[in-house]
C-alpha cells in the first residue's frame, strides 16, 4: 500500500506526459501534411495523372498482339507473354478438357525434324532452281518416278499444342480430311511437308505458288485456309503465310487471293487452282505477325496447309466450324 500510495502521482503524471507528447506530434504531422497537400494540389493531381497514364500504358503493351521483334526462343516467349499466340487465350478458351495423345503428338512432330549436318563433313546443297509453271508436288507422286515428289504431306495439328484435334493425309490421292474440336483449348489441323529429300527449292525466278483443290462438301459452304511456305528449317521458325477463302459446297469459288477456274458448273470436277503471290504473304510465328522480315525465295524448304480457328494478331477466322474437314490437295506449283 505504501508503494502504491507513493508511486501512484508519479505514474499518473508519467501517462500524462506520454499523451501530451503523442499530441503534440500527431498535430505536428497533421499540419505538415495539410499544409504539404494544401500547397501541392495542382502537383498531386499530375501525379495521379501520370499513375493513370503509365498504368494504361501498361495495360496497353498486356494487349499488344504481334511480336516486336522476332523472338531468338518462340516457344520461351509465347509462354510468357500474355497474349499468347492471340485469340487461343484471350477470347477463345474452352472449358473442355480431354486426355492429351502424347503419342500423337510424338508421331507428328518427329516427322518434320530435319537432321543436322556433320560438320565439316556434310556441306549444304545448293538449291534446285524452280522456274514459272514448275510443278512442286503432285497427288500420287513418287521418288520412284519421273514425275516424283521430293518431299510428301503428313498431318500437323493442333495436338502439337496440346489439343484434341485430327487429321489424315493420303499422298496418293491428296485427300485430306479429319475433325477439329475446341477440347484443350485447340482448334486447327493441318498438313506440312516433310523435309525435302534433296535440297531446298529456289523460287527467285517465280511470283508466287499455286495451290490447286478440289471440293469434297461437308456442310459448310466456305472456309478459309492459311497457306504457308517456309524458309528455315527452324521447327517454329517464321511462317510466310496467304489466307484464301474456297467454297467447299456448291458451284461456285471465291478466293481472295486470285482465281485462275472460276464458276465451274461440273460438280465431279468441281476444282480450282488459286495463286498467292510471294509479295502478299505475311511473315508469323504462333500466329503473331514479325515485323522487319525478308522472305529467302532462294530457300524455300518447306509448305503447310492449316485449316484453323485462329487467323492473325488475335482475330479469328469468321469462315471457320468446329467438326468436320474434308478437301482434295492435287498439285502444287509456282507462276
Amino acid at each position: 500500500p505504501l508503494f502504491v500510495m507513493w508511486s501512484g502521482p508519479s505514474y499518473v503524471c508519467l501517462r500524462w506526459q506520454q499523451a501530451l507528447s503523442a499530441f503534440l506530434l500527431l498535430s505536428l504531422v497533421d499540419s505538415f501534411t495539410y499544409s504539404t497537400l494544401r500547397s501541392g494540389v495542382v502537383n498531386s493531381s499530375s501525379l495521379l495523372a501520370k499513375n493513370v497514364a503509365i498504368k494504361s500504358e501498361e495495360e496497353d503493351k498486356n494487349n499488344e498482339v504481334g511480336w516486336k521483334s522476332r523472338p531468338a526462343f518462340p516457344e520461351l516467349a509465347r509462354s510468357n507473354n500474355k497474349s499468347n499466340a492471340g485469340v487461343a487465350v484471350k477470347n477463345v478458351k474452352s472449358s473442355e478438357r480431354v486426355p492429351w495423345d502424347a503419342l500423337r503428338f510424338v508421331e507428328q512432330s518427329s516427322k518434320f525434324i530435319s537432321r543436322p549436318k556433320i560438320p565439316f563433313l556434310e556441306k549444304n546443297p545448293e538449291p534446285i532452281p524452280v522456274l514459272p509453271g514448275d510443278v512442286i508436288w503432285k497427288a500420287g507422286g513418287s521418288s520412284s518416278n519421273n514425275n516424283g515428289n521430293q518431299f510428301l504431306f503428313a498431318p500437323l495439328d493442333d495436338v502439337v499444342m496440346g489439343g484434341a484435334s485430327s487429321s489424315e493425309f493420303d499422298n496418293e490421292t491428296g485427300i485430306w480430311g479429319g475433325t477439329v474440336t475446341a477440347a484443350n483449348s485447340g482448334g486447327f489441323v493441318g498438313i506440312r511437308s516433310t523435309p525435302f529429300s534433296v535440297a531446298p527449292l529456289d523460287m527467285s525466278q517465280c511470283t508466287g505458288l499455286v495451290i490447286s483443290l478440289r471440293s469434297r462438301g461437308d456442310g459448310q459452304e466456305e472456309k478459309r485456309l492459311k497457306a504457308v511456305l517456309r524458309d528455315s528449317t527452324d521447327f517454329n521458325g517464321v511462317c510466310w503465310t496467304s489466307c484464301f477463302d474456297y467454297r467447299s459446297k456448291g458451284s461456285e469459288w471465291n478466293i481472295l487471293s486470285g482465281l485462275l477456274n472460276k464458276n465451274n458448273k461440273n460438280a465431279d470436277n468441281d476444282m480450282t487452282a488459286i495463286k498467292l503471290p510471294f509479295s502478299e504473304q505475311v511473315p508469323t510465328i504462333f500466329a503473331r505477325t514479325v515485323p522487319d522480315q525478308t522472305f529467302d525465295s532462294k530457300n524455300v524448304v518447306g509448305f503447310q496447309l492449316v485449316y484453323s480457328k485462329f487467323e492473325y494478331d488475335d482475330a479469328l477466322n469468321d469462315k471457320f466450324a468446329l467438326g468436320d474437314f474434308s478437301l482434295q490437295l492435287t498439285e502444287m506449283s509456282v507462276y
